[in-house]
């Protein structure tokens, strides 16, 4: 039969997946999802007037990415608390975490004793925001800030808690003693 005798023939065959009914699924589709966030910061002098606006969106950080995975596919532990704080200078890298973000330092030059609280209305269309109840930080000093972030410690200067998203202005803006800081926060996720 001109097979050596104790060895296994080597077959040629090429794998493929087929469901009954005839669909057929291709192994080789990516299906991405996406995950961004759009930050809208509005600061309003002590009069209630606009001094300037910023809308950008943000880096979900790799340790933010690697808490949706872990929560939504792998049974990790939920957290429920979520704080938006100021950043001072500097530029937000993918690999930052609370413990070690040397590009840049939070801005704690606001009234409050704690982080401003996240504070989600319901998911929708792939979306979720804070509009009804956007965080607001009381400036009460003099200050440039540079972006904001998302975190899961409301304590102020903490380096403790999960970092989820960063977000750079496009330049860096000042603020001074009586100015509004008025923080909309949209997370949306969508295919890519």
């Amino acid at each position: 039969n001109g097979m050596d005798k104790g060895r296994i023939p080597r077959l040629n065959i090429q794998p493929t997946l087929k469901a009954d009914g005839g669909l057929k699924m291709k192994h080789d589709n990516d299906y991405n999802i996406g995950l961004k966030n759009i930050w809208d910061v509005v600061c309003y002098d002590s009069d209630g007037q606009e001094k300037w606006r910023e809308s950008n969106r943000n880096l979900v950080t790799t340790e933010g990415l690697n808490h949706v995975l872990s929560i939504v596919l792998d049974g990790g532990t939920q957290i429920t608390g979520w704080y938006v704080a100021l950043k001072g200078a500097g530029s937000a890298a993918a690999g930052d975490t609370m413990s070690s973000h040397s590009g840049w330092s939070e801005d704690v030059t606001y009234s409050d004793s704690y982080r401003q609280t996240l504070t989600l209305g319901t998911a929708s269309s792939g979306s979720i925001d804070n509009t009804a109840s956007k965080a607001n930080f009381s400036i009460n000093g003099s200050a440039t800030i540079a972006g904001a972030f998302l975190v899961s410690s409301d304590s102020k200067s903490s380096s403790s808690g999960t970092l989820y998203g960063v977000v750079d202005f496009a330049s860096s803006r000042a603020v001074i003693s009586g100015d509004t800081l008025i923080v909309t926060v949209t997370l949306t996720a969508a295919s890519a």
